[in-house]
């Protein structure tokens, strides 16, 4: 909750003097940064020469301009021999003049192309390069990791040093080059009046540091209020927030809070247009009045002096002397931009230097060519426990072992937490077992390439996932060359083809953001489609009718009795009545697996299984009950 404070405006953040300051110094430390930004620039290398040319001939080209104007007075307007004015000279200066105007634009253009087209390439590069590697990272790191905090390295970090990689290096050869032929220029035209100009330069210097500093902070308080305004519309107007907020009628309350910190925004923005105008104004009067000492110094020079400054000399170095004082200033605002990027890469590059901790030996082998049968799945002793849990926590899993055969349906039921989903994502080797072997086909999945697992096998969970396009093209997801017919097949396999073809736009339907627009048990049926239609060897199937009404339950689970026929497939059940046909059911408890057999075999046992049993069949008579008396009613 922030505060205000000081009866200042509800929700307004007083300025933090340090927090730009604060933010940098907890940005990660990154060895050899610099040339680690600079190696981005690499495949370019030939495109920023050739910027880098253009930028000095476009300096070195806007200097010869005033020298031409010392002649324009001294040689053609007021020759110092007192002869009248030199017209031919004059159209030769000012046809040069003109030309140099026109080839200094020219080079800009051509300039600004190559610079946007590099800066914007290598924010491009960077950004995919850091979502590839995102996406190689194992699921544990997603599991421990906001979501935001991800897209905030993708997004605001990426998007952060854009302005430096498009500008900045451009910005600091061409300021520098200006700087440099400007200080030649001034030399050569009078090197007494360049001493006046260049002791005024420390003071303006001073002045715009302070002024960055200033706009530096504000801008950093912007950013933090503009991230605030983000994430209240992520929260709020995607498909779970705005059906909590109509669900308790909240709306109203969702729009003050965003309309507070618009507020918040819109003071924060003027604020910032409004800082240092003091200062500037400073400045430009600073700026103003360089050219009239300089017409007061030349005064006394003239008059006390055996050498002669003409008004042309007076004239160009007032001239040159003007160019020279912006790239002084602009160099002092790129300092500051480099300290900010600089965080800002250190972020980027923390995440780019992450360690997957799951990757495919040298010599991984595929699926196909390990030595057991396909569809075998064994694990031996398997220990587990997840890479952040404490020292001496209980791991997730204790000693895990069981063969599930070719075809075999195996099942794991058990309390919530013991373990059951953990099995299923050690199976592909979305996790990696801490102790023991996971074998697949024979072989242990830590020698085989995970991509080739993975392409052996399906895997449907209770949480649903569809993207916000058509129905045709979320099954694609899983083959993306599948004919009509291929999906019309699966479609028919998973029980939903009669229901697709009921809409109006049938397999074109958009299921709107995550599925919304269809029912629970369709968007379990197109799943399993989606999986069908992958055509794995193995099946996974966590929970995946557990959230579903008696009616939809069982449509479902005959989509995956189809869709288990002939497959291995390892089913994790809430609901016991899913499993009762399952070849051998194991029981998980507390990491361990402390019951195994048959659904028959188990309730003679009498052990944890059948008091299970017993809770559900409870539960299932209270339910009954309750639906004969609403009935009555």
């Amino acid at each position: 909750m922030r505060g205000g404070g000081g009866g200042g405006h509800p929700g307004f953040r007083p300025v933090d003097t340090e927090a730009q300051r604060r933010a940098n110094a907890s940005a990660p430390r990154i060895a050899n940064l610099g040339s680690r930004v600079v190696g981005l620039f690499r495949p370019y290398r030939w495109s920023i020469v050739i910027t880098g040319v253009l930028v000095i001939a476009g300096a070195g080209i806007a200097v010869i301009p005033p020298l031409l104007v010392q002649r324009v007075f001294d040689d053609a307007l007021f020759p110092v021999d007192g002869s009248a004015p030199d017209l031919v000279l004059l159209w030769e200066l000012v046809v040069a003049m003109i030309v140099l105007f026109l080839l200094g634009a020219g080079l800009s253009v051509i300039q600004t192309w190559l610079t946007s087209t590099v800066g914007n390439r290598v924010t491009g590069d960077l950004r995919i390069t850091l979502f590839d590697h995102l996406q190689s990272m194992e699921l544990a790191f997603f599991t421990r990791t906001k979501t935001g905090v991800i897209q905030s390295r993708l997004q605001n970090d990426v998007g952060g040093v854009a302005g430096v990689l498009t500008n900045t290096v451009t910005s600091i050869l061409g300021s520098a080059v200006t700087v440099v032929a400007s200080l030649v220029a001034m030399i050569i035209i009078d090197w007494r009046l360049t001493l006046i100009a260049v002791v005024i330069m420390p003071f303006l210097v001073f002045v715009q540091r302070r002024v960055g500093q200033v706009r530096a902070r504000i801008a950093g308080e912007t950013q933090e209020s503009l991230s605030e305004l983000t994430s209240i519309t992520q929260e709020t107007l995607s498909v779970s927030g705005i059906l909590l907020s109509k669900s308790f009628n909240r709306q109203r309350t969702e729009s003050a809070r965003y309309a507070d910190e618009n507020r918040n925004q819109v003071r924060l923005q003027v604020r910032r247009a409004m800082s240092g105008q003091g200062f500037f104004g400073v400045v430009q009067v600073i700026m103003a009045s360089v050219p009239a000492i300089i017409y007061l110094v030349a005064g006394y020079l003239i008059t006390g002096s055996a050498d002669v400054i003409t008004a042309g000399t007076i004239v160009a170095f007032t001239t040159v002397q003007a160019r020279l004082l912006m790239p002084l200033m602009s160099l002092m605002r790129v300092s500051l931009e480099l300290q900010t990027s600089s965080a800002l890469f250190a972020r980027i590059f923390e995440y780019l230097d992450l360690v997957p901790a799951i990757t495919d030996p040298v010599h991984a082998v595929d699926v196909a060519d390990a030595p057991g049968p396909q569809g075998r799945i064994e694990f031996r002793d398997v220990v587990f426990r997840y890479p952040d849990a404490a020292p001496d926590a209980r791991p997730t899993l204790r000693g895990v072992s069981f063969v599930a055969e070719p075809g075999q349906h195996v099942a794991f039921v058990g309390p919530s937490g013991a373990g059951k989903t953990t099995v299923l994502y050690l199976t592909p080797r979305l996790y990696e077992a801490s102790e023991g072997s996971v074998l697949f086909a024979g072989e242990e999945v830590r020698h085989l390439r995970q991509a080739s697992i993975v392409d052996s096998v399906g895997i449907v969970s209770q949480e649903t996932y569809l993207f916000h396009a058509t129905i045709r093209e979320n099954l694609r997801y899983a083959k993306p060359e599948a004919t009509d017919a291929e999906l019309e097949a699966a479609c028919r396999a998973a029980n939903i083809h009669h229901v697709i073809v009921g809409f109006e736009q049938g397999y074109d339907t958009v299921v709107g953001e995550r599925g919304y627009r269809l029912s629970g048990g369709e968007k379990q049926r197109i799943a399993i489609a989606r999986v069908l239609l992958k055509d794995p060897p193995v099946l996974l199937l966590d929970e995946a009718t557990s959230a579903l009404d008696t009616v939809s339950e069982r449509v479902v689970q005959e989509a995956l009795d189809a869709a288990a026929r002939g497959r291995t497939t390892l089913t994790i059940a809430h609901r016991l009545s899913t499993v009762i046909g399952a070849d051998v059911i194991h029981v998980v408890e507390a990491g361990r697996i402390v019951e195994s057999g048959t659904h028959a075999e188990l309730i003679a046992a009498g052990g944890l299984y059948a008091e299970l049993a017993a809770q559900q069949l409870a539960s299932s008579r209270i339910l009954e009950a309750e639906e004969a008396l609403d009935s009555e009613d």
